[in-house]
């Protein structure tokens, strides 16, 4: 529970540093240069292979030795794995290397060659310094169920980067400037993870390795290679067919949509951990009960976060942007698409978690690459048409096809449960949205913004956010009041403690 809080604080944290920082770079900077990190960044993406890869597969390998406190067996798997990630490094340096020299050829045209390659250097070098100082120590910390003190370094980290960057914005320093001053504060926190590992476990790294500890980790590279792509795939296919300033409109747009998701995400903090300790205990009527309470959870909180995301997300952009004339960010059915895109992928969480937990990687990985291939084929066929439509249609189909993929999967191979509970709260939730929407045709009146800066939004933003609140939460108490009451003594538990 204090790592799911921390996480949730974490979140709000990041979510707002979130906000602030790109529109430093658009008013400072433009489009253009808010584009080109957009794009570099997402590029770089691959460097975070070792975080929801191969680390999902490490950290469900600790669960077990962690629950037993076999001490031995926690050495032989951190070694296994601090190896792998040293040639893993390697492999990621070779890539950083290919991408300065062939991605500043693609930007040539707005951007010096030089320009380009240096800052891909300096975001890689932050990047470097967050997945593999330490990496191992993070993974062990979290599967310990500590995940709280990884997130409150995480929080001061991004405060500290976020201060910093703006002081030196101000100050006119270049945007090459701003981030290296970024990667060297982002260190503070590996560095102080592998300090705290080193006193808090009895780690022997002298232990000889009989076979391979960790099972599957070369299964959980291909699983994240083909998440990574996903998630990289509109950026990519903007960047290649169209302009860097679509870029930026796509950056600007999913700064939100992918705010919330980390927000609905945090709420699974902790979780897996606790279901796998379960699962590796074989407590499965336990875990049952454990999941059929964070799939609601998940479901509530996706379908309430997007709904207000949906009634507010446009009006929301055209304040931030206000100013900003040298892009056109003012797309409607763009912001729908995308906001259906991640809430899929939210809803999903609790069913990959599981699976992740149950060290399930093999099993489900072609899963992942199909996901990957079907945005990849769609985004670049309608993108010379439909431009950000275009690419927010590709990550919609991938998205829902790799939900329905995870339910069925664990109701057939983990669980092994039907499908109607899933079916029950999928109607529960288009119950919710569809309701929302009537309420704004027929009431039109309640969803309008008296002006065009930030003060107005946050009056409406309330306004609509309550209205979603009330339909959501009415909706969910005819359907699943023992949840509500469940989640309400959980609620009162927490603050007495």
């Amino acid at each position: 529970m204090l790592s799911s809080t921390m996480s949730l604080v974490n979140q709000i944290v990041t979510v707002i540093c979130g906000f602030i920082l790109p529109r430093f770079f658009l008013q400072y900077y433009g489009s253009s240069v808010n584009g080109l990190v957009s794009s570099i960044t997402q590029f770089l993406g691959f460097i975070s292979l070792a975080e929801l890869g191969v680390g999902a597969v490490v950290r469900s390998s600790f669960y077990l030795p962690l629950a037993n406190k076999d001490d031995d067996q926690i050495s032989r798997i951190y070694l296994s794995s601090e190896r792998f990630f040293r040639k893993l490094a390697l492999l990621l340096l070779v890539y950083v290397i290919v991408l300065m020299v062939v991605y500043p050829i693609i930007t040539i045209n707005s951007f010096d060659y030089l320009y380009s390659a240096s800052l891909i250097l300096i975001i890689s070098l932050s990047m470097f310094a967050q997945f593999y100082v330490g990496m191992s120590y993070r993974l062990l910390i979290s599967a310990d169920q500590l995940s709280f003190i990884i997130l409150t370094l995480q929080c001061l980290s991004i405060l500290l980067k976020t201060i910093f960057s703006i002081i030196l914005i101000k100050m006119s320093f270049s945007i090459h400037t701003v981030k290296l001053v970024s990667s060297i504060i982002l260190m503070i926190q590996p560095i102080t993870l592998a300090i705290f590992a080193k006193y808090r476990y009895k780690l022997n790294r002298k232990i000889k390795l009989e076979g391979e500890p960790i099972k599957q980790k070369w299964n959980g590279l291909a699983q994240h290679i083909a998440t990574v792509v996903l998630h990289n795939t509109d950026i990519a296919v903007l960047t290649l067919f169209s302009t860097l300033q679509n870029v930026s409109v796509y950056a600007v747009y999913f700064m939100v949509v992918n705010g919330l998701k980390n927000l609905v995400d945090s709420f699974t903090n902790g979780w897996g951990a606790l279901m796998g300790d379960q699962y590796a205990k074989g407590e499965i009527g336990l875990l049952n009960n454990t999941f059929g309470k964070l799939e609601w959870i998940i479901h509530y909180f996706t379908v309430l976060v997007y709904s207000i995301a949906g009634l507010t997300i446009v009006e929301f952009v055209n304040v931030y942007t206000k100013g900003i004339t040298d892009a056109v960010y003012y797309q409607p059915v763009f912001a729908i698409l995308m906001i259906l895109a991640h809430a899929a992928y939210c809803m999903r969480l609790p069913y990959s978690l599981l699976v992740l937990s149950a060290g399930h990687f093999k099993q489900t990985q072609n899963s992942a690459i199909i996901e990957a291939v079907i945005n990849i084929i769609i985004s670049v066929v309608t993108v010379m048409n439909w431009g950000l439509v275009g690419v927010a249609v590709g990550t919609l189909a991938a998205m829902v096809y790799r939900t329905v993929y995870y339910v069925w999967y664990l109701s057939k191979d983990i669980l092994v449960r039907d499908l109607k509970p899933f079916l029950k709260i999928v109607v529960v939730d288009t119950i919710c949205v569809a309701s929302v929407i009537c309420i704004k045709c027929f009431f039109p009146s309640l969803f309008k913004m008296s002006g065009n800066d930030y003060m107005s939004w946050f009056v409406f933003a309330v306004k609509s956010g309550t209205i979603s609140f009330s339909i959501v939460t009415l909706i969910n108490l005819s359907f699943y009041s023992k949840h509500i009451n469940w989640f309400l003594t959980r609620v009162k538990l927490i603050k007495k403690n």
